[in-house]
């Protein structure tokens, strides 16, 4: 099979491309994660849709292929989940505190990301650091739960085929769909877990709202910390949340205005030791927790209690 009839269409420039329906969509990600196609075509598609961007009905084909790929994870309660695909480069990557502040809760959380980054400090090396699990598959996420624990997967356990898409960035020297994709991913079934969804330029979160609603998600939608989900410590951004696909600015968090008066006590570096030690030391209660990730752990506390209502919604594509 080929997926030359669909690169024709995406691989005419930012003014001349066109966009693929749900289906051509599906389908063309469907050969793609299932190495039907050459490593050529691979490189074509990455940098047509590079230059392109992904339209609403191209990300949910693209997605709706990835997640029939995906380790499925049932989840016993209302979980949480968070995709971790940037890691640090200038600022603690804090990922790890927020996922242990909401096991600590009780609440079951689910990280997938890749293990390495070059440059970048992931959340898999902290975890480790932190001596927190990092599994391998559905019975090392239930144990992890079990012992009230935030769970690891990484991504060539969770999806292979999605794992090997993003390690073509290493040769083309560009993301791909693959990177957007991995951060929309929810493994668990509709309506089990709540997932933050978070972007870095302010245009792509409206892009990323349309879509929350138009496939009646339930997430929290935030302009993430250097592409981390998790919220910036020095400045409380603003969290949307999603029920259903429907807005619930109730239950949201507004974003810090004015001056900083106060910075949050931060490490000064940001490899993954100091952060697992500076993350122990929130947890033991030596040092406080950043204001604005206790703000995020208590939206999403809010949101999961809401989340058995919203589950009743029906998540298929709205017609």
């Amino acid at each position: 099979m080929s997926i030359a009839r669909y690169i024709k269409d995406i691989g005419r420039g930012r003014e001349g491309a066109r966009s693929l329906d749900r289906e051509q969509a599906y389908d063309l990600m469907t050969q793609v994660l299932e190495g039907q196609v050459s490593d050529l075509e691979i490189g074509a598609f990455a940098i047509a849709m590079r230059i392109k961007g992904e339209s609403l009905d191209e990300l949910e084909g693209f997605l709706a292929a990835t997640v029939e790929r995906c380790l499925p994870v049932d989840c016993p309660r209302p979980a949480v989940v968070l995709p971790s695909y940037n890691g640090a480069r200038k600022l603690p990557n804090l990922t790890p505190l927020l996922a242990q502040m909401l096991a600590q809760e009780g609440v079951p959380v689910l990280v997938h990301g890749m293990a390495h980054d070059p440059g970048r400090v992931t959340t898999a090396q902290i975890f480790h650091g932190l001596g927190l699990p990092v599994v391998h598959d559905l019975a090392g996420i239930e144990q992890a739960w079990r012992r009230r624990e935030p769970a690891f997967i990484r991504t060539e356990h969770l999806c292979p085929p999605l794992a090997r898409l993003l390690d073509a960035r290493w040769v083309i020297g560009l993301r791909n769909p693959a990177h957007t994709v991995a951060k929309l991913l929810d493994p668990c079934p509709p309506g089990q877990a709540l997932r933050v969804v978070n972007y870095t330029h302010p245009e792509y979160g409206q892009t990323l709202t349309q879509f929350l609603q138009r496939t009646r998600a339930n997430a929290l939608l935030m302009r993430g910390t250097e592409g981390e989900p998790v919220a910036d410590p020095r400045r409380t951004p603003k969290m949307e949340l999603f029920l259903g696909g429907v807005p619930q600015p109730a239950l949201g968090v507004a974003a810090r205005e004015g001056v900083l008066t106060e910075m949050p006590l931060l490490p000064r570096e940001c490899d993954a030791a100091t952060t697992a030690m500076y993350i122990q030391s929130v947890a033991s209660g030596e040092k406080p927790a950043p204001a604005a990730l206790v703000q995020q752990v208590e939206c999403l506390l809010q949101a999961l209690e809401h989340l058995p209502a919203a589950a009743l919604t029906p998540h298929e594509p709205a017609a």
